[in-house]
């Protein structure tokens, strides 16, 4: 019996690692005896010969039962009854402990699952396609709160794989002590069975002799055999004196063999038996006690599992408000708000709204109206009425200017100055500048003598308006104006044909382009719009001057021209300046931001990187949680407007409304909305094909090569991403958010999307951003 382990100790050691096991799942209680159970059972129970007590199975059991299990117990089947016992209860145990097997492998495929489906529904939702808003936020709350009820099925499924191994382990321990007392529990029964055997035969022969003896001693010769004669005769004497001295060797032989009989069934009823019954009786306390308990955690852990999941569901509001509490399911799918999403779409696309170019008008091609020559050839002297610019008479302009005219103006001025505010004025002083011994021809001599008559102030600023105007405004200004100015063509003599494209550009496709222009390289490139009321009027009422052409108004019919070209630099300055952005940061190519502001990393991704860095670290769900639609459209307008703007300084956080979840949208836009992606659609293919590497140093190396060959703004620009992203992964345990959580989120954004391919790479490009994030320090350096 020498190598066993004492069964006490035993169960006392089993007993203390189930007491730390139970601690490691958060029981929060000690491992307990189930109900029934003696309490001397574990570790004080006694042998059944000298404690009658100990073959009880529950302290109500009645005396004949008591009395019954002591008679098995101190039988000879003892032994062999208990170690069926304990075989039982060693099949009970690993049957349940198979059953939790199983058990936590469905829980944990169904956990993995949960996960699985929650990763990739975040992804969809998170794209352009997806509906946004309240919608998406709620939707977002309802994936976190099915993600932390899968973290509750792996901790669950955990804990019963604990309990399987824990059971697995009583029960190689009880089966394992079971066969070292089947041995040495059988072996003194076989044994005094044996010596038993042998002392029954040794009585036989005893008893055989001495009927021979006797047979001999009385002379009965009637049974007697003939081998008795073989060695030859003996007499009478003889034979019973040999039958003597066998008698009395056969009666201590048998003596002998009672003795030996008599102190091994002592020894086995004393001591050999008791103990061997009360260690199995031990060995089945423990196993069932072991089985107990493991079933009763089993119900512990269904009982927090579906308490964890309702609170995960609904939690539990605490009475101080100023926390944020997390919300609830029923919470978050009443917190959606279909006509706020709608609203907050179509504010989003109010940016990408085209100008209004104003109503519609019909304007007649010059070709089609020939000049009006009754006018000139007919002037109106009484001078209650005065004809339209280009038509005007010659002598009553004569009359009111004869006395200013000077020797400044005998330059031949073929553009008539006074014509309102046609195109054709614009281009008069250039056609001036650069032809100055161009001669008027005969028809145009008239009016442009008369046009001499203006003072100086007049022929300079409306030159000035008519030049600067023409550059600066917008097609809508010239969709307004009349075609009168042009109804003339013959007015400009030798040079009409040169200038009798400009109406025509003007009048179909909006303003002339400065790279179409002669005098681009002399005049300004680009000049201010006028102020309301500084049309070419005003500036002849500052000079002092009367404008002839304005003197009496108009009351025939072909004076309707002047009306309307005396009204189109009202229609001009009313109408809104075309929103031209002056350095647009989204949907421009990193090269061209490079080239342009000099910036390795543009600055919207510098002040999004700084913003989650000083106020983001901490926040659950970063980069995941969407923010204020509203507020991003905002950000953007103002970074495409000027990103260099002091108030996008976004280490204060009224710079971005106090919303960390709108920086994080602003960054996944901007990179959403490059023209090429990050990681450029040149390298799209070779970095798929290098995710697909088993080993992962093969594919981090392969990865490095790639990222190396990136352009310079690509590659500076991923580096800080991806430093501030290792950031981000360090407080993982605040945020929630590790590198594969990041991978799913950037995936697509930097990679891009190919409707070809792109459900069977988006796998693939989450393994290429995570490897990339894992290795982020073995890629870039940190300087």
């Amino acid at each position: 019996m020498t190598g066993l382990h004492s069964p006490s100790s035993l169960f006392s050691h089993t007993k203390n690692h189930q007491r730390n096991d139970s601690g490691s799942m958060s029981l929060g209680t000690t491992a307990t005896l189930p109900e029934g159970t003696p309490a001397g059972g574990a570790n004080g129970a006694t042998a059944p010969a000298t404690n009658p007590q100990a073959g009880q199975t529950g302290g109500g059991a009645s005396d004949v039962v008591s009395k019954q299990v002591q008679d098995v117990l101190s039988s000879e089947i003892a032994i062999s009854a208990m170690l069926h016992r304990l075989k039982q209860s060693i099949a009970a145990a690993k049957e349940f402990a198979l059953f939790l097997k199983k058990r936590s492998a469905l829980e944990e495929e169904h956990a993995h699952g949960l996960k699985k489906l929650c990763r990739m529904t975040q992804e969809s939702v998170h794209r352009p396609e997806h509906k946004q808003g309240t919608f998406a936020q709620a939707y977002d709350d309802m994936l976190v709160i099915h993600d932390r009820m899968a973290d509750n099925g792996l901790q669950f499924a955990s804990s019963l794989h604990h309990m399987h191994d824990d059971l697995m382990e009583l029960a190689a321990i009880a089966e394992r002590n079971r066969k070292g007392w089947k041995t040495n529990g059988l072996a003194p029964e076989q044994r005094v069975s044996e010596i038993e055997a042998a002392m029954r035969k040794s009585k036989a022969k005893y008893d055989s002799l001495a009927e021979e003896y006797e047979r001999a001693r009385t002379g009965d010769t009637s049974r007697q055999s003939g081998k008795m004669f073989f060695k030859g005769a003996k007499s009478a004497a003889q034979h019973e004196e040999d039958l003597l001295r066998k008698v009395q060797g056969a009666d201590q032989d048998y003596r002998g063999k009672v003795q030996i009989l008599q102190a091994e069934k002592a020894e086995l009823v004393q001591r050999t038996r008791p103990e061997a019954v009360k260690a199995i009786h031990d060995l089945v306390r423990e196993t069932d006690s072991g089985l107990s308990l493991q079933m009763q955690k089993f119900a512990s852990f269904n009982e927090k599992l579906l308490l964890s999941n309702g609170l995960c569901i609904s939690p539990l509001k605490n009475s101080d408000n100023n926390t944020q509490q997390p919300r609830s399911l029923r919470e978050a799918v009443a917190s959606i708000n279909n006509e706020k999403d709608l609203s907050d779409y179509l504010v989003a696309h109010h940016s990408k709204v085209p100008a209004n170019h104003g109503d519609v008008k019909y304007e007649r091609n010059p070709v089609l109206n020939p000049p009006a020559n009754p006018p000139i050839s007919q002037p109106n002297i009484t001078g209650g009425q005065s004809s339209p610019p280009g038509q005007f008479p010659v002598q009553p302009l004569a009359q009111p200017v004869a006395g200013q005219r000077g020797s400044n103006y005998n330059s031949p001025v073929t553009s008539p100055g006074a014509q309102g505010f046609s195109p054709t004025a614009a281009t008069a002083p250039i056609q001036q500048q650069q032809q100055p011994q161009a001669r008027p021809s005969s028809q145009q001599r008239p009016a442009s003598q008369q046009h001499q008559q203006l003072p100086l102030s007049q022929q300079q600023h409306s030159r000035t308006f008519s030049a600067g105007g023409l550059l600066n405004q917008p097609a809508i200004g010239q969709q307004q104006q009349q075609p009168q100015p042009y109804q003339q063509p013959s007015s400009f003599g030798g040079s009409g044909p040169k200038f009798a494209a400009p109406p025509a550009t003007m009048s179909s496709q909006g303003p002339p382009q400065l790279g179409a222009l002669s005098f681009q390289s002399s005049g300004p490139l680009a000049q201010p719009p006028l102020a309301p009321g500084l049309g070419p009027q005003a500036h002849q009422r500052d000079s002092g001057g009367i404008n002839p052409l304005l003197q009496n108004p108009p009351h025939s019919q072909g004076a309707s021209a002047p009306s309307k070209l005396s009204a189109a630099p009202i229609t001009r300055q009313q109408s809104p300046p075309a929103q031209v952005t002056a350095k647009p940061v989204f949907g421009i190519h990193l090269g061209k931001l490079y080239e342009r502001d000099g910036l390795a990393v543009p600055m919207v991704v510098y002040q999004c990187i700084q913003a989650v860095d000083l106020y983001g670290l901490n926040m659950e769900g970063i980069y995941r949680q969407s923010g204020s639609l509203n507020s991003i459209n905002k950000l953007k307008v103002m970074f495409d407007t000027d990103s260099t703007n002091p108030a996008l300084d976004f280490r204060n956080p009224d710079s971005f409304f106090h919303d960390v979840n709108s920086v994080t949208g602003l960054l996944k836009q901007f990179f959403r909305d490059l023209p090429d992606p990050l990681l450029t659609m040149e390298h799209h293919s070779a970095l798929i094909e290098a995710a697909k590497h088993e080993d992962d140093i093969v594919r981090r190396d392969s990865l490095h090569a790639i990222i190396n060959s990136l352009p310079d703004p690509n590659y500076a620009t991923l580096r800080a991403l991806t430093l501030h992203l290792w950031r981000v992964m360090e407080n993982a345990s605040l945020n929630r958010m590790n590198s594969h959580n990041l991978a799913v989120i950037f995936g697509p954004t930097l990679m891009g999307t190919d409707p070809n391919t792109g459900i069977t790479d988006a796998g693939w490009q989450i393994k290429v951003i995570d490897t990339i994030l894992q290795n982020t320090y073995q890629i870039f350096d940190d300087d």
